[in-house]
């Protein structure tokens, strides 16, 4: 566990319902001249729902100034409602909603760890992605229940069902962009999760960072400021 799960959290700007049930929020941060393309961030922590959104908030605001409009899910998890194939129906109808909302075609998707698996799967999906920048993320589900990774989570996540549908190591990435950004150093969801899933999938960028599981969540380090450029450069469309 590192502090920046409790650091103060930047209230957001907005807030939309996207459901009915109390998980189907969005927060919404603004960059300072109102306005600009749209960043879907998605918060991890091995699906449970002990961890939610507001240790992203400094995140959000760290890319707001970057000039990016930046929306934060909440999402049903496990122990909480959710769960496959819940979970990801709530990300789907989120970022559909956020869309919506902010009044655009396609946005850039990211997303920490479980929130890095749910991201590549927005990105192998049927909305309209212009890139995805995973962030450690749980890409490999088998490996992630050889391994016991978070004690279970990908075992809790799935709950009996067949990984097929839930695994990004088994979808296509023929539609969007992808650059996943990991650390060496991460003991949490080893990297080498992320140079298997290269393997499987070449077309795929990996940028391999100094760092830990969580020091890139972190605005106030420079493993953030890597993992922020490589999000930044989404936006350039040659890359």
């Amino acid at each position: 566990m590192t502090s920046i799960l409790d650091a103060s959290t930047p209230e957001p700007d907005a807030t939309f319902t996207y459901a009915a049930h109390p998980d189907g929020i969005v927060d919404l941060h603004f960059p300072a001249g109102g306005s600009g393309p749209l960043l879907f961030l998605i918060h991890g922590g091995f699906w449970k729902h002990l961890y939610d959104r507001l240790h992203t908030r400094p995140m959000a605001r760290a890319f707001a100034d970057r000039g990016f409009v930046v929306a934060t899910a909440e999402y049903r998890r496990v122990g909480g409602g959710g769960g496959w194939p819940t979970t990801y129906a709530d990300i789907e109808a989120a970022y559909a909603a956020t869309l919506q909302a902010v009044g655009d075609d396609a946005g850039i998707v990211t997303g920490h760890s479980a929130g890095g698996h749910l991201a590549l799967l927005l990105a192998a999906g049927n909305l309209p992605v212009l890139g995805a920048v995973p962030l450690a993320p749980v890409c490999d589900l088998d490996e992630a229940i050889r391994l016991d990774l978070g004690n279970g989570a990908a075992q809790a996540f799935l709950a009996g069902s067949t990984s097929d549908g839930a695994d990004p190591m088994r979808l296509a990435y023929d539609q969007a962009r992808v650059t996943i950004v990991h650390g060496r150093a991460d003991d949490e969801v080893p990297i080498g999760l992320s140079r298997g899933f290269l393997q499987r999938h070449p077309q795929v960028r990996l940028v391999e960072i100094e760092a830990d599981h969580y020091e890139p969540i972190d605005p106030d380090t420079p493993a953030f400021t890597v993992y922020a450029d490589e999000v930044q450069a989404m936006r350039t469309p040659s890359r």
